[in-house]
């Protein structure tokens, strides 16, 4: 690659005029000092687009793009620099800095495997319109290919004779070396005669960024041919996960239109389309989309559309694309998913229904991340709170993959906000029956695992609800008093838990979302803590520290961090291994349960089995204290086993009431 001075570039930039080379691309007329024109960045009315020949720059008033005529064409045109320099130098008459003798020699080298590649694509041209041609061009006709489409992609015959194209380039003068590095013929192992790698094929020549032919597809035209469509192998000029088909004159086409590339799964997509007057297509050379690909997409699009079939196939393809590009999503940079009818390709559809219904399928392209849901609520049974944990888990993973970290917490909570919908349950219609069944079932269960409020949530939301938070409702009961030191210090050693080891959200991650704290500076505090581990999963805890002091909560913070009482337990210190802060965490969060819910729960489930009688309402009085104060928790008491002992001793309760009242 040629190295581009300061002085090279100022020297390419004196002879070229901005309006000059920007006047190709945008309709300018000239106010005053300046040239004026519609933004080529966004759709306007009104011209916000101004070009400065004495600055040498230009400026967009409506997007604040500003650059030169290289910044230009890279930003419009979707080169990359050396190729947007390469051009504006050719239209100069500027020659490229000299190269260092090993990038020489590589260049001389490319040059001979190209000169190979475009006199072999000559030579299939003019095989097509021969008589050995003829089935091949039988079939571009029944496939509705015009004259105008053969031109334009350059399409040929490869013959049925093993050493034709040989034979006329070894005529030509280039060496059998040369032919086999370009990939034109092959050489046996044993030594043997090389010969044509493609035969009886119709041929499409494929260009890399210069617009040389760097390589071949060719469709076999015999249907029982092991391979329907064989490519070049890998050359020092072609790799095929860094090409697409068509792509040069796709991006110049976009940049016209403004519009976004498209990525069919063949050639003759791209063809078809360009045919219908749809010339920003391009297609990846019988593989998934590799990361290279996806790059070059995005320097032309920023959401580029992948049209795939409708079948499963596909839907599959389309599922690989998702996952290649999860990791490398930035703001703004996504994909967009156009699914054709179920056993049509576009050429299919544009020839059945013409570009009108082409047109409707891509105007209808979904975004990435609608196809991402659906995929993964349709590969799961999501009938049980174990399956619908399952799906939550996963999609964490999924959003763990996103190395951007806004785009990550922006993922994390649309889908967060998708689940709380999808399984929404509807509203409770009633109170308990006697056995603690009925319209509001047990009341010991919350009513279910996907619904609620968590910590600082308003109307149901909160900031833990942000990446990947999930919301859930508690059942109705009195608000908690407020508040004894006793009883801030059982909140607040939970939420230390979780900052001195944010591993332990993982862990306990219903837990956390389920909880109720009763304390408005407590709550704000975790929800800032679960909001920043949703968005960023890697951090630890010295980062979600630095990250709390920047918030709201940051004077609840540092009164949880210095309180001498929190300090005296074991598991809340920053050194205790996570499987004893676990242990901690449960055995603290048994005594908050029993003291924040489960008490309330039960008088209020006890005083309802009793409904006349100043007796029966005494018996039921003493019955409940002794239940509580059988059932309290022990010191080392397991959040598990909590709700089972109040349950059976409620039933216990229940049981003596009735024996003695008769009920």
């Amino acid at each position: 690659m040629a190295r581009f001075t300061p002085e090279f570039l100022d020297e390419l930039k004196a002879r070229m005029r901005p309006s000059d080379v920007i006047g190709k691309h945008v309709k300018l007329q000239k106010r005053g000092n300046a040239w004026w024109g519609l933004s080529p960045f966004k759709p306007e009315k009104t011209p916000s687009f101004s070009v400065d020949d004495r600055r040498g720059t230009y400026h967009c008033f409506s997007t604040q793009n500003h650059g030169d005529i290289i910044t230009f064409l890279i930003e419009t045109q979707g080169l990359t620099f050396p190729e947007a320099v390469e051009r504006l130098a050719a239209d100069a008459g500027l020659a490229l800095p000299a190269e260092s003798p090993q990038e020489a020699a590589r260049a001389e080298k490319a040059k001979g495997l190209a000169e190979a590649c475009a006199a072999a694509a000559k030579f299939y041209q003019a095989m097509l319109h021969r008589a050995d041609g003829r089935p091949a061009m039988d079939y571009l006709r029944g496939r509705e290919i015009t004259d105008a489409q053969i031109e334009a992609f350059a399409i040929g015959f490869a013959p049925a004779g093993r050493h034709a194209l040989k034979d006329y380039l070894l005529n030509k003068g280039f060496a059998d070396e040369v032919l086999a590095e370009a990939g034109l013929v092959i050489k046996p192992e044993d030594g043997g005669a090389s010969y044509d790698r493609f035969r009886n094929r119709i041929m499409f020549p494929i260009l890399g960024t210069r617009d040389r032919v760097i390589a071949f597809g060719g469709r076999a035209l015999d249907p029982n041919a092991k391979a329907k469509y064989l490519n070049s192998p890998e050359t020092p000029l072609f790799h095929k996960g860094s090409v697409l088909y068509n792509y040069t004159a796709a991006r110049a086409a976009a940049a016209d239109d403004k519009k976004p590339l498209i990525v069919c799964e063949g050639y003759m997509d791209v063809i078809a389309l360009w045919g219908a007057g749809i010339k920003r297509a391009v297609a990846p050379l019988g593989t998934a989309l590799t990361e290279d690909q996806l790059a070059m997409l995005w320097r032309s699009s920023d959401e580029p559309v992948l049209c795939f079939d409708g079948d499963s196939a596909g839907v599959q393809a389309a599922h690989r694309s998702i996952d290649r590009a999860l990791p490398m999503l930035k703001p703004g940079k996504s994909l967009n998913f156009a699914f054709l009818p179920e056993g049509q390709d576009p050429d299919d559809l544009v020839r059945s229904q013409g570009v009108a219904a082409m047109t409707e399928v891509l105007e209808k392209a979904r975004p990435l991340v609608d196809v991402l849901w659906t995929r993964e609520i349709s590969l799961r049974e999501l009938d049980t709170p174990e399956r619908r944990a399952a799906l939550r888990s996963h999609l964490r993973d999924l959003v763990k993959q996103i190395a951007d970290k806004d785009v990550r917490g922006a993922y994390g909570e649309e889908l967060s906000q998708r689940l709380n919908a999808q399984f929404q349950p509807p509203p409770k219609q009633g109170g308990y029956n006697r056995d603690g069944s009925g319209q509001g079932g047990n009341p010991f269960r919350r009513s279910g695992p996907w619904q609620g409020r968590g910590p600082g949530s308003r109307s149901g939301r909160g900031p833990y609800d942000r990446g990947m938070g999930f919301r859930f409702t508690a059942p109705a009961r009195p608000t908690p008093g407020l508040k004894s030191p006793s009883q801030w210090v059982r909140e607040a050693s939970l939420v230390l838990a979780a900052i001195h080891h944010p591993a332990l959200l993982e862990r306990q991650e219903a837990a956390y979302f389920e909880l109720d704290l009763a304390d408005p500076g407590l709550k704000a505090l975790l929800g800032e803590v679960l909001a920043a581990i949703s968005a960023d999963p890697t951090l630890d805890s010295a980062g979600l520290k630095s990250h709390l002091t920047k918030t709201g909560a940051a004077g609840t913070l540092e009164r949880v961090t210095s309180d001498p009482q929190l300090g005296k337990h074991r598991f809340l210190r920053p050194d205790t291994e996570i499987d004893e802060v676990e242990q901690g965490f449960r055995n603290a969060l048994a005594h908050h349960l029993f003291e924040s819910t489960l008490k309330q729960e039960v008088a209020r489930s006890a005083s309802q089995i009793f409904t006349d009688g100043d007796d029966a309402w005494k018996a039921a009085a003493a019955a409940r204290e002794e239940l509580i104060n059988s059932s309290k928790p022990e010191e080392d008491g397991d959040v598990g086993d909590s709700p089972k002992r109040i349950t059976d001793a409620l039933e216990r309760m229940k049981q003596t009431v009735e024996k003695k009242f008769g009920r």
